[in-house]
Parts: C-alpha cells; structure tokens; sequence
C-alpha cells in the first residue's frame, strides 16, 4: 500500500512540475489563455447576441461594422458577428470530434503494433505506410461525397484518414516501454495482454499522446476549412469558419470584412492550439525544458 501511495505521489509530482513549466512558458499561457476565451466566446456568445445566426434583412445587404452589428453583415444581411460564433461551434466540434476519432484509431493500432513486435509490428507499419502516400485531401473529399455531407459523416471521414502519425508515436512510445521493470512485473503477476496495453502502456505513454493531440486538431480545423472552401463541408444555413471564408472570398474586393473576421477568428484558434501544443511538449519532456 506504501508503495502505491508513493508511485501516486511521484505522478502527481510530475504533472505539477509539468503544470508549473507550462505556466513559465509565457506564450504557451497566453494560447491556454486566448484558446479558453475563444472557446467560452463561441459557446456561450450565440446565448446572449439577439440575432440568430439565419436571421435576414436583405433590406441591409452586406452592411460595414456599426454599433448595431459589430461586425457587419454578410450579403444577405445576416450578422457577422453571431454567424462567426455559430461557424465557431461547428468548426471546433469537427476539430474535437474528428481528433477523438483519430486518437482511437492511432492509439490502439500503434499500441498493439508496438507491443506485438516482430512481423506482426513489421506488418502493421508497413500498412501505414501505404496510407501515408495517399493524398489525404482527396480521401477525404471523395469520402464526403460518397458518404453524404452529414456533419457527423465528415468528422467521422477526417478522424479515418489523421490516425497514421498518432499510431506512430504510440507505437514507438510502447516499444520504449515493453521492456520497462514494470512490464516485467504485471507477466509475472500474470496480467492478460489486453490489461498490460490498456491499463499500463497507454497511460504511461500519455504525455507525447496530449502534445500531439493539441497540434492534430488544428490540421484536423484546417481540413475541414478547406473541405468547406470547396462546398464539401457544412451545409446552409449552418456555418463553419471554412464556410465563412469561402463566403468572403467570392465578395472579398467589395467587402472585404467578410473574409477577413472569420479568418482572424480561426488564425488565433490555430496558432493558439499550436503554440500550446509546443508548451506541451517542453511540459512534458523535462530534458526540454529550458528551465
């Protein structure tokens, strides 16, 4: 029981020198900190605006920033502004959504690959592999397509094709751990293999799992934006921060708002992900750190 109590001790040592590191990391603090407002803003912003995000009064057109629409309205006089926080919703759900899905699929295959080992592991990296050469833009287009463009079905059709880089990290990470003293010990208590992959394995891989998470829904965002750009993603009179941009760039020399907002938007919601994710990463691995 002493033991247990001290193995608690010493993991919840480490997440708090990796909390105190992240704090010292000034630009990793302020993403955690612009990434928690946005996230509140989209939420619970819709709540409070008194427009709704299909609301019409054409009677305006595409009307420049004023008191009454802080943003402006788009060319079916929509408000901008409430349209952005609605398209903000979508595109992190899909961002969040789309990663969970691909964060299944990489775990588990790279976690099986890497503590199988041998032809099995051989096998298994050489199917990723073959994917990696696939252009993943594509896939996912032709996915969206054949599937429908249900928004369900095009997380579901961007989390299938972002899984390969995650398996790879787990993979590399449980061969680091396969022959760890602590291994040893759950075989000798006769441990099934299931339990020592999912009960030991994976949660000691957990920290280069959370980095890379934090910097897959970004490209997970990003693809889903250009997947909209194209007219494959999320259908009116819903929105997304892609749908947005495709809007103002048709309109973009007439009314230039129209595409610069929603852009502003999603650039602080990606560089704030990515620069977290680099936080993360010094967090988590002690040796680099610059402390």
């Amino acid at each position: 029981m002493t033991d247990v109590l001290r193995n608690f001790d010493a993991g919840a040592s480490l997440w708090r020198d990796a909390w105190r590191r992240l704090r010292k990391n000034r630009l990793a603090a302020i993403s955690l900190v612009l990434l928690l407002g946005m996230v509140a803003l989209v939420l619970v912003g819709p709540w409070v605006s008194r427009y709704s995000y299909e609301t019409q009064d054409r009677s305006l057109g595409a009307a420049r920033p004023s008191g009454a629409n802080w943003l402006g309205t788009d060319t079916l006089g929509r408000d901008l502004f409430t349209r952005i926080l609605y398209g903000g919703r979508i595109s992190l759900m899909v961002g969040i959504c789309a990663t969970a899905v691909s964060l299944g699929i990489g775990v588990i295959y790279g976690a099986v690959s890497g503590f199988a080992g041998g032809r099995v592991d051989s096998a298994m990296m050489r199917v990723v592999d073959i994917l990696y050469t696939l252009p993943f833009t594509i896939v996912v287009i032709i996915l969206t397509v054949y599937l429908g463009k249900s928004i369900v079905l095009i997380f579901m059709a961007i989390g299938a094709v972002e899984w390969l880089t995650m398996a790879r990290i787990v993979r590399g990470q449980v061969v680091a751990l396969r022959q760890k003293e602590f291994v040893e010990a759950a075989y000798v208590m006769g441990l099934s293999r299931r339990r020592i992959v999912l009960r030991h394995l994976i949660p000691n891989a957990l920290g280069p799992i959370i980095v890379y998470t934090t910097l897959t829904i970004p490209q997970v965002m990003l693809l889903e934006a250009v997947i909209s750009f194209l007219g494959l993603g999320v259908q009116a009179p819903m929105s997304s921060w892609g749908v947005l941009i495709q809007d103002g760039a048709k309109v973009m020399e007439d009314y230039p708002w129209l595409l610069v907002f929603p852009s502003v938007f999603l650039s602080i919601t990606l560089f704030s992900l990515n620069f977290l994710g680099d936080g993360l990463r010094d967090a988590l691995d002690p040796r680099t750190s610059k402390d």
